[in-house]
């Protein structure tokens, strides 16, 4: 599902800083329970003891590059919180919020380990809070639709193992990048107890989707 998108509000995530105007984060949860849970564990463990990375459904899931194109850049090698824990997570994206600045630091203390892809020259894809040590592209390399890219992970500004993606105009993955609104070209959503293709379309917040197979 893809819980923050621009199906939902604009700006997604609830600013303009960095690009994330159009931004969407894809979680795999389990769609059998009613809490549309992204764990393996009771509601009660995951807020006091915190849920293990690999008890995650989508951690370790394998990213694939959605057009040809070239790595502009490839950054790897941030650490990830091992556990995923509400209140934990929650405190670090608030410091973050609050405290974080790029004349001082790394984007990757929110972005975690992340891959820029460029589509055109005036166009370049972000993919973000990525698996520590899955990144297996670097900075030159061609790429070609359904490529591996990396795996999705739980590094930088992330409550939860998903995956950050956005489109932005330039390659500069800066305070100042400018947004761009983007559409799928295809993916299944269930609607009235059956798979359904859609097609040039974002999902909403509410939407069970999957991409088609």
């Amino acid at each position: 599902m893809a819980p923050v998108t621009p199906g939902k509000r604009v700006p997604s995530h609830g600013t303009d800083l960095y690009g994330q105007r159009y931004a969407l984060d894809l979680v795999r949860v389990d769609f059998t329970k009613k809490s549309l849970t992204f764990y393996d564990a009771s509601t009660l463990y995951y807020l006091f003891l915190g849920v293990p990375l690999n008890k995650c459904h989508g951690w370790g899931q394998t990213i694939h590059a959605p057009f040809d194109g070239e790595v502009i850049r490839a950054e790897d090698g941030f650490k990830e919180r091992r556990r995923v824990h509400l209140i934990s997570d929650l405190l670090a994206a608030l410091k973050n919020s609050l405290f974080f600045n790029p004349k001082k630091k790394s984007v990757q203390v929110i972005a975690g380990n992340y891959v820029v892809m460029r589509y055109s020259d005036d166009v370049h894809a972000v993919f973000a809070h990525m698996q520590n040590g899955s990144v297996s592209v670097s900075a030159g390399q061609k790429v070609k639709k359904g490529d591996v890219l990396g795996k999705v992970g739980h590094s930088g500004n992330s409550t939860a193992p998903h995956l950050h993606f956005q489109l932005m105009e330039g390659n500069g993955f800066q305070p100042s990048a400018v947004g761009v609104p983007c559409a799928f070209e295809q993916y299944e959503i269930f609607l009235d107890g059956e798979w359904k293709t859609v097609y040039g379309h974002i999902p909403t917040h509410k939407d069970r989707i999957r991409s088609k197979e």
